[in-house]
């Protein structure tokens, strides 16, 4: 424990919490709607800019707080933000790749809950041997910018594979295959950015650390998934009645997807720091 803080108490930020979770609450919920309710519509601008407003409060809350809920500066470390920045775009990226292909297999393909969940059994496979066998051993060799770079490049592969399927397409040829690229994706890039965005905080604020980087990751999946619903959607994926037009919307969200992957992989390689012998 760092020194003169052994007898502290600190206190518990309310209004940084209630501001983080409603503003993230809104902002999904804005985005989400939107293909509903119509961009154009006041209610969807108000949901979204209510919840900005309220991201902006807490940012603001946690510079002026003397105890706040995340101390702003602890992002000047280097390779904490560029780190979280990768895990945002990995869980924007990954999520609705996940939920959109489940979709295509139910609702194109015609499988029914237990097959399209067994149909996903390769991947997972894929992406346990991956995080537990290669990525600790290209980490070893290469570092850990390297293997996020190339796992997100490898999912925005897979993904844009995923985006070619086909209304009649089969699963060996329109699913298998792009879905194990975008695996060994997932598996290269999750855990260095993991664990870089742990390590590179002091010991004493590895819990916040752990905190923010978990929160990352599932407001990126949650900020991904409500944008590519909304894609999909636009594209004709509400046509529940039409294949054609499910796998045009489906293909729409997994190409919209593609690009975050690929934005983060150039992010990954300008932001993350190489460090010295």
């Amino acid at each position: 424990m760092p020194s003169g803080r052994s007898g502290a108490r600190g206190s518990v930020d309310i209004v940084g919490a209630l501001t983080v979770t409603l503003g993230l609450g809104a902002t999904v919920y804005g985005i989400v709607r939107a293909p509903e309710v119509g961009w154009a519509s006041p209610w969807t601008w108000l949901a979204i800019g209510a919840g900005i407003a309220l991201l902006v409060a807490f940012v603001i809350t946690q510079a002026v707080r003397r105890d706040p809920l995340v101390r702003l500066s602890i992002f000047r470390i280097p390779n904490l933000g560029a780190a979280n920045l990768a895990q945002v775009l990995l869980g924007a990226a990954w999520i609705p790749m996940w939920f959109f292909l489940n979709l295509y297999l139910q609702q194109v393909l015609h499988y029914s809950a237990f097959p399209s969940g067994a149909a996903l059994l390769p991947m997972t496979g894929l992406i346990m041997l991956g995080m537990i066998v290669l990525a600790p051993r290209v980490i070893g060799r290469f570092g850990v910018r390297t293997p996020v770079v190339v796992g997100l490049l490898l999912l925005a592969a897979g993904l844009g594979w995923l985006a070619l399927a086909r209304p009649d397409g089969t699963f060996v040829v329109d699913v298998l295959p792009a879905s194990l690229v975008a695996a060994l994706g997932m598996s290269l890039a999750f855990i260095p950015s993991l664990g870089t965005a742990i390590s590179s905080a002091p010991p004493e604020e590895g819990g916040l650390a752990s905190g923010i980087v978990n929160t990352s990751y599932q407001v990126g999946s949650a900020l991904g998934l409500a944008a590519m619903t909304a894609v999909a959607s636009a594209f004709g994926a509400d046509r529940l009645d039409d294949v054609t037009a499910l796998t045009q919307g489906f293909s729409a969200a997994f190409i919209g997807a593609a690009v975050i992957a690929a934005a983060g992989a150039l992010l990954a390689l300008l932001t993350l720091r190489v460090p010295r012998s």
